[in-house]
Order: C-alpha cells, then structure tokens, then sequence
C-alpha cells in the first residue's frame, strides 16, 4: 500500500485554510516528500505521519512557495534524532539553492546528498524503495513534474521450479533477486518467479503548460495531481503568460494520460472557491477531485 497526502494545495502565497504545495508519499514507513513551501512542517505535525523517516525531498522549481520551508523542515528531521542520510532531488541550480537556505540550518547530525538533474526524461531509481521518474516542463524557470512508482514482486512460482531442477534449498534466495551458484550451476530468479506484476504509480506536476511529454509520462498512473492553478477557462490567455494550468486542461491531461483518479491542487490565492468550476474538469474527466490541505489516500495493488 503507497499512502498519499496533499499537504498544502496553495499557490504563491499562503492564504487562510490553505498551506502552501507539499505531498509527501509512504510505504512501508519510509516517505519522499515533494516541495517544501512555507509551513509545510506545520501540516505534517497536523497529519501526524513523522518527519525522521523522510528520506527524500524532491523540488519541482525554486519559486519560494515551492521551497521556502525546507531550512525548517531540516532542522525538525535533526531533532527527531535522525542520522541516516537524506536526498534532495531537484533541477540543475540546487546545490546552490540549498545551500543559500542552509545559512539559517548550518549543522545537521545527518548527511544530505544532492542529486541536480537536467534535460529530458530522468529516472532516480531505488530511492528509499521508490523509483523516482523526471521529465522538465513548461514554466518561467527550470521545473520538474515527478512520478513515483513502487514496484511488485513478482510471485514464487513452484512449478517454474520444479520444471527447471531448482534445488529447492535456494529458492528464498532466488525469490528474493539473488543469483546463485550450486553444484557448479548458476540459477537465476527468472527460474523461479512468474510473471512481472504491475506496481503503484503516483504523478504530480505544478507550474507547467500541458506539454506534449506529460500524457505519456504520466499514463497509467493510479493517482494523478496536477496544479489548477485558474478554475474559468476565461483565464486562458494569463494561464499561458504565466505557465500555469486551467482546471480544464489537467483534466484533458489525466484523461489523455488514462489515469485513474485526478487530484486538483496549486490554486491561484483569487481563487476563493474552487468547486464552483469543478465542472470544468469533471465534464472531461469525471474522477477529478479538488484537492485540499491533508487530503489523504491510500494506493493498493491490484489483485
């Protein structure tokens, strides 16, 4: 089971109600958290998930919403008695950025490791059991939109087994990915597994145009959430100047894409009532859900 939290929906600038763009996704106890705007930490104290297990940080862009919390956020995980080290994943410029907000967080008891991407189509593979997938989109600066998968193991198959003369005193070795040599055979764990099962996949992009790229790096996705940043489609011409969203177009996106679920988040702070242009994107794709701070689901493989 992967669990999911929209920690803030809000974008620019924090507003009443409304904390500033995070998510922070667990399984099995360890966590990545995306963006880190101002008061993030506050929402995850409200959620009650823990800090000390975050193991990465993923930014989208530099834009203060997006990253002003992290100095705090740093200094949270130190007292929580963290000492493993944590990642930080962003586009080319971070070490950079986070050393700037590290000014005000100087000494940590845990390593952090930076890892700045560019170009097209990135993949951070096995990152706390994730595989971590990058494309750059459309905005006014370098920005990333994310998809984080959890692969499936595939099932112990006995009679692939048998078939092939494993001997049956390494089969949890194999089952568990390991090659073996017995009696001066090699044995691989394609002798023993069956067939490769289909996983979890959560996307998420905020401040970006709907590129090309998108539909397809985010198809099949079990949870898609997207920035809406302008609810009325009459916004059009300043969601362009501004690389951002209309409701309507990340919904065209998530349906496009063959997702199955779209959650709705990075609204303008104008944008007082959000659900009075759901329809917009629910007459194009109707699982489209408006996203609010602490909206929580929990992603389960199929049988």
């Amino acid at each position: 089971m992967l669990d999911v939290c929209l920690l803030g929906c809000g974008g620019s600038m924090p507003v009443p109600n409304r904390c500033l763009t995070a998510m922070i996704a667990s399984y099995k106890g360890r966590k990545i958290l995306i963006d880190c705007g101002e008061g993030t930490q506050v929402s995850l104290k409200m959620l009650g998930w823990g800090m000390k297990t975050i193991d990465a940080i993923l930014f989208t862009h530099f834009h203060a919403d997006h990253i002003a919390g992290l100095p705090g956020l740093l200094l949270t995980i130190a007292n929580s008695g963290r000492e493993e080290s944590l990642t930080i994943i962003g586009p080319k410029g971070l070490w950079h950025i986070v050393s700037g907000l590290r000014v005000i967080a100087p000494v940590l008891p845990y390593k952090i490791d930076i890892l700045e991407f560019q170009g097209y189509g990135k993949t951070a593979k096995n990152i706390a059991g994730f595989n971590i997938g990058i494309i750059s989109v459309q905005h006014t600066i370098p920005c990333f939109a994310y998809s984080i998968e959890v692969p499936r193991s595939r099932k112990f198959d006995k009679n692939k087994a048998e078939k092939n003369n494993v001997p049956m005193v390494i089969w949890n070795k194999l089952q568990k990915g390991e090659e073996i040599q017995y009696d001066g055979i090699w044995f691989t764990p394609d002798m023993v597994l069956g067939e490769e099962r289909k996983g979890l996949k959560l996307s998420y992009c905020t401040d970006s145009r709907p590129i090309g790229g998108l539909k397809e790096f985010i198809k099949g996705s079990e949870l898609f959430i997207c920035e809406g940043m302008y609810g009325d489609d009459s916004y059009l011409e300043k969601a362009i100047e501004n690389s951002h969203m209309l409701f309507s177009e990340a919904a065209s996106l998530a349906k496009d894409g063959e997702v199955k679920e779209l959650w709705l988040t990075h609204y303008s702070p104008s944008l007082g009532t959000p659900e009075d242009y759901l329809e917009n994107a629910t007459s194009i794709f109707p699982n489209t859900i408006l996203g609010k701070d602490r909206l929580t689901k929990t992603l389960v493989f199929e049988d």
